[in-house]
């Protein structure tokens, strides 16, 4: 059974090679941002307690599952049920032109002018990936994915995400 956990810097196309594997390997997915924020503006991250009895739901609920986000904190807490964990870790640059390119997200923005209208912020959050020392940051992702004993990729570039699961 694939329980796959994929993370990586924002734009480094989780949520596109997580719905590529959902539907390619009948995956339940679970993307992290649904769970980790509070309906608030501005937003605040959610009890972490609340996130982890959403994560513990959702594993008791799917047997065959892919969990994405930038999240090593809500990541952790499925360590011990996964099966492969996926390093999205693609340049700066990459994560930038891909976030240009991000189509609509319908189920994080009421439109895509709203989801554009944050575009600035999302690329200066890109931009400070590898000078951050928090959960989101390269330094949480790589150390997350050096620690860890079992099946790992990491994908270095847009061609890569596309060659690992064909």
């Amino acid at each position: 059974m694939k329980k796959i956990l994929i993370f990586g810097n924002s734009g480094s196309g989780k949520s596109t090679l997580a719905k590529h594997l959902s539907l390619k390997e009948d995956l339940a997915h679970l993307d992290l941002d649904t769970i980790a924020w509070l309906p608030t503006n501005p937003p605040q991250r959610k009890k972490f307690t609340d996130s982890k009895n959403e994560i513990d739901r959702f594993i008791d609920t799917h047997s065959r599952w892919v969990i994405e986000g930038c999240y090593t904190d809500l990541l952790e807490l499925a360590l011990d049920s996964v099966t492969d964990i996926i390093f999205m870790n693609l340049s700066t640059q990459d994560c930038i032109a891909n976030a240009k390119q991000r189509p609509w997200e319908a189920h994080k923005y009421t439109s895509k002018e709203a989801q554009d209208a944050n575009l600035a912020m999302l690329i200066e959050w890109i931009s400070q990936y590898t000078k951050r020392n928090d959960t989101f940051s390269h330094l949480a992702h790589n150390s997350f994915f050096q620690n860890y004993s079992g099946v790992k990729h990491m994908i270095m570039s847009n061609s890569d995400s596309s060659k690992l699961f064909q």
